[in-house]
């Protein structure tokens, strides 16, 4: 299989996707957190998409990507005219061609803070990223613990604990399911990899939104790929 094929075990090939116009280029589910993002979000809300998976790390996969966009970097939305490269921008997009799907918390202060959480989430906890890579199919009990990543943890819980104490009420992060659970779940998963303690009501964040149909379908078919990326599949304590 070409990287640029659409996997057939994978892929959404529904009639509208194509009427919509929309195309998602992802990475491997396994490994490619910025790809699930919008991919989760468009499950989620029941917005039809023509799924791309490109092979990471492989010879020829900066060429594929190069298709479809010339940031390099996947995710990618095609919609018609339009190309969208980033994962905040393609939700951002998404909600505004939608906004009778109420991606977005409705209260004014509910969505600012969703932002906010979105935008830090987005633009920072390195520790987290560097020293805990996603690898959805790995159990990896207590690795990855550096004080970065600790540091990051704690700021991630914090961000849990006002969220759904202020807006979720002990639900999803700001009652319903939203953008922001969709941007917060590849760290779900890494919690699940990395067996990271949590407090009974983060734990019970956690089951949530790996229960949630649209994040259960894409952790099912990462645990279905086949591929193996060598430099994601051990990481130093």
């Amino acid at each position: 299989m070409q990287a640029t094929e659409l996997d057939p075990t994978l892929s959404r090939t529904l009639s509208n996707a194509e009427h919509a116009g929309f195309k998602l280029v992802i990475g491997n589910k396994n490994y490619s957190s910025w790809s699930m993002r919008p991919w989760v979000a468009m499950t989620a809300f029941g917005i039809p998409f023509q799924e791309i998976r490109v092979l990471l790390d492989q010879a020829d996969t900066a060429s594929h990507i190069a298709r479809y966009s010339s940031a390099g970097r996947v995710p990618i939305l095609i919609a018609g005219e339009a190309t969208v490269w980033d994962s905040l921008a393609i939700c951002e997009y998404l909600a505004e061609q939608f906004p009778d799907k109420e991606m977005w918390p409705q209260d004014t202060a509910a969505r600012a803070m969703a932002r906010c959480i979105c935008a830090e989430m987005h633009s920072g906890f390195t520790g987290l990223r560097t020293a805990m890579g996603m690898n959805i199919r790995a159990s990896l009990p207590g690795k990855g613990r550096t004080p970065e990543s600790q540091a990051d943890i704690g700021r991630i819980c914090e961000i849990w604990e006002t969220c759904l104490s202020h807006f979720g009420h002990h639900h999803f992060l700001f009652g319903d399911f939203s953008i922001a659970d969709a941007f917060f779940s590849p760290v779900v998963t890494r919690f699940r990899t990395y067996d990271v303690s949590l407090a009974p009501a983060l734990r019970a964040y956690v089951d949530r939104v790996a229960s949630h149909p649209a994040v259960a379908q894409w952790i099912r078919e990462a645990r279905a790929e086949t591929e193996i990326i060598a430099k994601y599949e051990g990481f130093p304590d």
